[in-house]
């Protein structure tokens, strides 16, 4: 966190950081954006749960983590199993001493294909991983956030510009990561009220993670024009982002800094698709 940042979370009394005594679980959090996410969550004061499907890079983060001094567990698993998502919020209650305030829905992967030789397969995985697992873990999650003790809660989707404009060979992660954004909105008109649960997705558009890094290498063309060669040249800035940058982004959408924004889709991607 930058000084500027510490001087106004001090001014605005967190001084033991903005997510102080909060728990959070963190899913697809063994690596890239969801490994910075629990980093900079730790950073703030929160204790995180990793949850992958990793277990050796789980423990790794967490591991880590700990070395730094900060509060985590690795609780990895399938979420694609419902017997897991269960242990998830057990094991998550417990560590949290019966309390979780944040869900940071990252887990996911792609798989691709065009529409006319895109399989049940290919659809059901995808479709299952990105819109139905979100969905179980924001029911499992009703009894931690469904209450009335006015601590914060916040429920974060990690979406995709894929998901706002379509992709083309991503009909199945594109209509999956839609379906987010009204899930989204969903939550935060149900348990908005009465709770102050808030709700919020995040769609990212070129980030540089192991996920991107050898699908974007055909996508992103480097264009010849006067004076040079002008890279990625339909995004503005004309950079991806990092997967820091990515992970600021969550931190802070869940952060006091944004406590009156909900049921909204914040769009990180360099100024593309505008």
């Amino acid at each position: 966190m930058s000084d500027r940042i510490k001087q106004i979370a001090n001014q605005l009394n967190y001084p033991k950081g903005l997510l102080a005594s909060q728990v959070a679980i963190i899913t697809g959090s063994s690596q890239g954006i969801g490994a910075e996410c629990a980093r900079l969550f730790v950073n703030e004061g929160s204790r995180v749960i990793v949850s992958d499907i990793d277990a050796a890079k789980a423990s790794h983060v967490a591991d880590k983590i700990r070395g730094n001094g900060g509060e985590a567990v690795a609780v990895p698993g399938d979420l694609l199993r419902d017997e897991y998502i269960k242990e998830l919020f057990g094991k998550a209650a417990e560590f949290g001493g019966g309390k979780i305030h944040t869900i940071v829905n990252n887990a996911g992967f792609t798989w691709d294909a065009v529409i006319h030789k895109m399989t049940d397969k290919h659809w059901e995985t995808i479709v299952a991983l990105h819109a139905t697992v979100p969905f179980k873990l924001v029911r499992e999650a009703a009894p931690y956030f469904r209450t009335k003790d006015g601590e914060p809660r916040n429920i974060l989707k990690i979406s995709s510009t894929s998901g706002l404009h379509g992709n083309a060979s991503q009909i199945n992660y594109a209509i999956a990561k839609a379906g987010g954004v009204g899930l989204t909105k969903t939550i935060a008109k149900e348990w908005g009220p009465g709770f102050g649960v808030r709700a919020n997705t995040v769609a990212f558009g070129h980030i540089e993670t192991r996920l991107t890094a050898n699908k974007e290498a055909g996508t992103f063309v480097k264009k010849q024009k006067a004076g040079g060669v002008v890279p990625y040249i339909d995004i503005p800035l004309r950079r991806p982002g990092s997967a820091t940058e990515a992970a600021s982004t969550i931190l802070a959408i869940a952060s006091p800094f944004s406590s009156h924004i909900s049921g909204q889709t914040i769009s990180v991607a360099g100024g593309r698709n505008m």
